[in-house]
């Protein structure tokens, strides 16, 4: 299955920008629609520790977090509310992604 991350430091995520808000309403909408949660806020993400991701780690002030989405449009959205992240995808689960919402 392809996965979809915006990433950034976990401060950043958790503390500066309104994104409790956001998923907030996001979870609010599904709900209204009958719709499953395709979205997670993962600190730590373990995907990151993979070996194809290592520039990417490197350019991520860590601790890190992400929300990792199956819907390419919510990570998209994501992108243009916050700025200041970094976006990206991956295929889960896989030899080095066993599990696409773990953490470390």
């Amino acid at each position: 299955m392809n996965y979809y991350y915006v990433l950034a430091s976990e401060k950043f995520l958790t503390e500066i920008e309104p994104l409790e808000e956001v998923l907030r309403e996001r979870t609010r909408h599904y709900q209204e629609k009958g719709q499953e949660i395709d979205f997670f806020l993962v600190k730590r993400p373990a995907f990151l520790e993979a070996p194809e991701f290592a520039e990417i780690k490197v350019k991520c002030p860590q601790p890190a977090a992400a929300v990792i989405t199956t819907d390419p449009d919510f990570a998209t959205f994501l992108k243009l509310r916050l700025e200041f992240v970094l976006t990206g995808s991956f295929t889960a689960p896989s030899p080095t992604i066993p599990d696409p919402l773990a953490s470390i």
